[in-house]
């Protein structure tokens, strides 16, 4: 279902063709905050608060780089182009939550592959754990930008606590065959 008020937020972005870091620090920005592109130098996000500090960024990045942009103010002329809009967001978020959840497999096989070869250290387990962490703040700030809940949200979420659950047996795992050894001394 569409939200039939919702505004968006147009990004009209001009930046030098040289040096190219600049132009890659501003896409890597609209990408990281979610932002959807309609074309070159064109992006779109709903005028939400949760885009307000990366759209700022993002201008402020193309401004430092003696670029241009133009933040317009938008929404859909009908239903038809509110709904096409939306669900272009919608995809997109899809397709963040479906490389989030390639990333959970990767976690969840890497994890198998440590116990099968009985890799049970400290600091196998101080890795692990931080690709934990960087798998919840990837789903917060996945959760926090998919402001229409795309299908695959409810399945990441499960898999994401399959990924602590699976952490947290290593990490007994990791404990067990710490105390074992040094109870054989």
């Amino acid at each position: 279902m569409t939200e039939p008020h919702l505004r968006w937020l147009v990004l009209v972005i001009k930046v030098p063709a040289e040096p190219s870091r600049h132009r890659v620090a501003v896409w890597r920005e609209l990408r990281k905050v979610g932002a959807l592109s309609l074309g070159q130098g064109v992006w779109s996000v709903p005028d939400v608060p949760v885009f307000a500090d990366g759209i700022a960024r993002a201008v402020e990045l193309t401004e430092q780089a003696g670029g241009r942009a133009l933040v317009l103010d938008a929404a859909g002329r009908g239903e038809a182009d509110s709904a096409a809009l939306q669900a272009q967001f919608t995809a997109a978020r899809s397709a963040d939550w479906t490389e989030f959840l390639a990333d959970c497999g990767k976690f969840e096989a890497e994890l198998a592959k440590e116990i099968r070869n009985a890799k049970f250290t400290l600091a196998e387990l101080e890795e692990e754990e931080q690709s934990l962490e960087r798998l919840r703040r990837w789903h917060r700030d996945l959760t926090a930008r998919d402001v229409f809940g795309a299908p695959e949200a409810t399945e990441a979420a499960e898999r994401l606590k399959q990924c602590t659950a699976a952490c947290e047996d290593y990490a007994e795992r990791v404990i067990g065959a710490l105390h074992d050894s040094n109870g054989d001394q």
